[in-house]
């Protein structure tokens, strides 16, 4: 697939199959949604929260022991959001597979200390870790 980094890799394990076997894709939206979190927070350099799911399908299974990778990419910036295009490939367990199982747009917004949009860039009051 790619050489670049992935911006989250989670490994699934056996509490969060579905009754088939598979991961749930519960499980995989909220992995979604933290790798878009971190994309879109270092984009920004503010805090974010998530406003939207633009669009997202799933394509094929998660299975125990699949190499999960997350990679990201800016798609759009407005005034106080980002748009984040996350496409999730998995690495199967046994041999040399590699199966894009997802992707989707995420829509951030950056919030102030009070949850409030802001404008990106703008530092909150007080300190947080970014």
């Amino acid at each position: 697939m790619s050489s670049r980094e992935p911006t989250l890799r989670p490994a699934p394990m056996p509490s969060d199959c579905n009754a088939n076997g598979d991961i749930f894709g519960g499980w995989v939206l909220s992995q979604m949604d933290m790798a878009g979190g971190i994309a879109a927070s270092r984009h920004l350099n503010s805090r974010c929260v998530t406003r939207a799911i633009e669009a997202m399908t799933f394509e094929a299974p998660i299975r125990v022991g699949d190499v999960v990778s997350l990679f990201t990419d800016i798609k759009r910036v407005g005034r106080t959001s980002v748009t984040v295009h996350i496409e999730t490939i998995v690495h199967r367990k046994f041999g040399t597979e590699t199966v894009k199982v997802t992707e989707g747009d995420f829509v951030f917004v950056a919030i102030d200390d009070e949850g409030h949009p802001t404008e990106h860039g703008v530092a909150p009051k007080q300190g947080l870790a970014r």
